[in-house]
């Protein structure tokens, strides 16, 4: 019986790549083996998470997510659920591409992202969850994160990258504390913050070095709460963070490994969470690492080995 793959594309990503080269695609995919076929996301609220599960359930072999970091989640949370997942494959195509990024996955040619299939090589990756929501990039809260609700699509579509490098120079200075109890393997914090933030991956809005002992399958987030909300000092942090990852031992910052974080706010404040880019809720929210809970189609020849455990 020949295997079987669905792509899940976001058809106004990327400027509308995806879908300019989606023959070519569809046969890169056929030449690694699986019968493929494509379904188009829409604005109908978890389209690509939906497609993902129902394609899962029928039996499908590999999904490919096709789009930005919103349609990778989505469709991670339409396969992390089920007891039985296919394989993923990633074809990015948003501002930031944070996961592809990690997996050194082409991200300005959809085509040759495409083509890693051919490599025929794939990791087991962790991937976290959020109360009830899963993630396999970031989770973050407070006025720092808050910047990624505040540039507009149309913004991002244009510029890219840039777009955020424009909000984020002017959100800067109105970066506010927030009291937040903060539980991990080994450790409590209670106290202001002005963010805290869970990573899987050494990718964190377009930064490799602000988790630079990152590994994809150790079972573990690295946890980062930054304890400061002085602008002089965060703005310390941003250059030690540019500066090779010197971040990790300023005592305005806590960077610890852990499975299970629990955060939550005793004055009761609203603390909102990012998940991937998008918002996912409000704290209290307990998070949980699932250690190698999807097979994910890499770049292994380009990965940096110390990356994966094994």
């Amino acid at each position: 019986m020949a295997k079987r793959a669905r792509i899940i594309y976001n058809p106004t990503s990327g400027r509308e790549a995806i879908r300019r080269d989606l023959v070519d695609i569809l046969d890169v995919y056929e030449k690694a083996g699986y019968e493929t076929s494509a379904f188009a996301t829409s604005a109908t609220p978890k389209s690509a998470e939906n497609e993902a599960r129902r394609a899962s359930l029928d039996g499908f072999d590999l999904i490919i997510a096709a789009g930005g970091d919103g349609t990778i989640n989505e469709v991670v949370n339409g396969i992390a659920p089920l007891e039985k997942r296919p394989k993923l494959a990633i074809i990015p195509a948003g501002t930031t591409n944070d996961y592809a990024r990690a997996l050194r996955i082409p991200r300005d040619e959809p085509l040759e992202a495409a083509k890693v299939v051919l490599q025929n090589r794939t990791a087991l990756i962790d991937v976290g969850k959020a109360n009830d929501t899963y993630f396999i990039n970031i989770a973050a809260g407070g006025s720092i994160s808050e910047l990624t609700y505040s540039v507009p699509s149309k913004l991002k579509t244009m510029y890219g990258y840039l777009a955020y490098v424009i909000k984020g120079a002017e959100l800067i200075t109105r970066v506010k504390p927030m009291d937040l109890d903060v539980k991990y393997d080994g450790g409590e914090y209670h106290g202001q913050a002005s963010m805290f933030f869970l990573a899987l991956t050494n990718s964190v809005g377009g930064f490799e070095s602000i988790v630079p002992d990152a590994k994809l399958d150790d079972g573990k987030f690295t946890v980062l709460i930054v304890k400061t909300t002085k602008l002089p000092d965060i703005m310390t942090l941003m250059s030690e963070v540019i500066n090779g990852g010197k971040h990790v031992d300023d005592p305005n910052l806590i960077y610890v490994k852990s499975s299970h974080v629990e955060v939550s706010s005793p004055s009761d404040e609203q603390v909102m969470v990012n998940l991937d880019g998008e918002y996912g809720g409000d704290a209290p929210m307990i998070f949980d690492d699932f250690q190698k809970h999807i097979e994910i189609i890499a770049n292994l020849d380009e990965m940096d080995e110390s990356m994966l455990i094994n």
